[in-house]
């Protein structure tokens, strides 16, 4: 797993331009990583991979569970009402803070074969959506925060165990 000051966290993700074994094999691994972690979404970045792909097993506030994987995803939109609400991130473990996301968002395309995907999300996994796509985009959630938050979150990872 990645952490927070990682480069590759930090760096836009490229597309995904073969499809095949390798592609499985990462899509495989990554929901091993985030089940293991454990986590409800893992963006390719995370695990050191510099491909525009995430998984996920996120429910939405209905407890409806949504799984799967996105591959080349772009955030197409986000409306609704934003929401603050607490978010955190396998990449700063243990910590957490109130990070505002629009509570409706689609991401739009293709899974393990090529094939043309579109993800509807509301509540949480309209977070989980947001979060994966800036994860690919090179941001973590602190980037969204005010300063404040922002500074907080900072320098608890500065004094997290991990760092």
């Amino acid at each position: 797993m990645t952490l927070l000051g990682d480069p590759v966290l930090h760096t836009p993700c490229t597309d995904v331009t073969e499809f095949g074994p390798e592609l499985d094999r990462l899509i495989e691994d990554m929901f091993a990583t985030m089940y293991a972690a454990p986590g409800v979404g893992l963006a390719a970045n995370q695990v050191g991979v510099g491909l525009r792909v995430f998984v996920f097993d996120c429910p939405d506030d209905e407890d409806n569970r949504h799984l799967g994987h996105v591959v080349n995803p772009k955030l197409i939109e986000t409306g609704g009402v934003t929401v603050r609400g607490s978010e955190g991130c396998l990449s700063l473990p243990g910590l957490e803070a109130g990070t505002p996301r629009f509570d409706y968002a689609v991401v739009e395309g293709v899974d393990r074969h090529g094939e043309a995907v579109r993800i509807q999300g509301t509540g949480f996994f309209a977070r989980c959506l947001q979060h994966e796509c800036d994860h690919l985009d090179g941001m973590v959630y602190p980037q969204r925060l005010d300063r404040f938050r922002r500074g907080r979150v900072l320098r608890q990872a500065r004094r997290a165990s991990w760092s």
